[in-house]
C-alpha cells in the first residue's frame, strides 16, 4: 500500500511539474505596456488623468483615448464576477457604443492560474477586458478606492469627473445605461 501511495505521489508531482512548465510562463511583456496617472502626488480619483497601453485577454494592445467616457475597474475575483454577470446578456459592441472600457487587475493571480483558467474563461467573452499584470500599476489605481466593489469612473478627455460603485450586476447595468 505504501508503494502505491509513493508511486501516486511521485506521478502527481511529475504531473504538477509538467503542468507548471507548460502553463507557468507568462506572455506579458512589461516593456510593451504602461499606465500613467496624473497628478503623480495624489491618489487616482476625481480630477486625475489616466493614460495607458494595456493588453486585453487576447494579448492585443489597447491605448487610452480621449473619446473614452467610462472606465470600469475590477480589482477582486468577486468584482470580476459582477462584471461578467452584468455583461452576460449584452450584445457585441455594447461597451464601444457607450465608449466604455473594462480594466481588471490580475496581478496577484499566479501565472499558472491565469493561463489555465482566467484567460481561457475571459476569451469566451464577447467584449474586451484590459488586463493589469503589473502589481505596481494596480496599486497606483487602487489607492483610496473601494476595491471590494466595481469602480465606475466617468471621464471627459481622459480626466476623471465622477466615481461610482456597483456591488451587483444590476447596479452595474444601471451605471452603464
Amino acid at each position: 500500500m505504501k508503494k502505491i501511495l509513493l508511486i501516486l505521489s511521485l506521478l502527481l508531482l511529475v504531473a504538477a511539474g509538467a503542468l507548471y512548465l507548460l502553463k507557468g510562463k507568462s506572455t506579458y511583456d512589461p516593456a510593451k505596456y504602461s499606465l500613467t496617472v496624473t497628478p503623480e502626488n495624489k491618489p487616482f480619483g476625481v480630477g486625475s488623468s489616466i493614460r495607458y497601453t494595456l493588453p486585453d485577454q487576447f494579448g492585443k494592445s489597447h491605448h487610452s483615448s480621449p473619446e473614452t467616457r467610462i472606465l470600469v475597474f475590477a480589482f477582486t475575483k468577486a468584482t470580476g464576477h459582477i462584471i461578467k454577470a452584468a455583461m452576460a446578456d449584452k450584445p457585441k459592441g455594447f461597451l464601444e457604443e457607450r465608449k466604455a472600457v473594462i480594466i481588471a487587475d490580475i496581478s496577484k493571480m499566479p501565472t499558472v492560474i491565469q493561463n489555465m483558467f482566467a484567460l481561457p474563461d475571459l476569451r469566451k467573452s464577447n467584449y474586451d477586458m484590459l488586463l493589469i499584470y503589473d502589481g505596481k500599476m494596480a496599486e497606483r489605481l487602487k489607492e483610496g478606492q473601494a476595491t471590494d466593489k466595481v469602480i465606475v469612473m466617468r471621464l471627459e478627455n481622459g480626466k476623471v469627473t465622477k466615481i461610482e460603485h456597483a456591488d451587483s450586476p444590476e447596479a452595474l447595468n444601471e451605471l452603464l445605461k
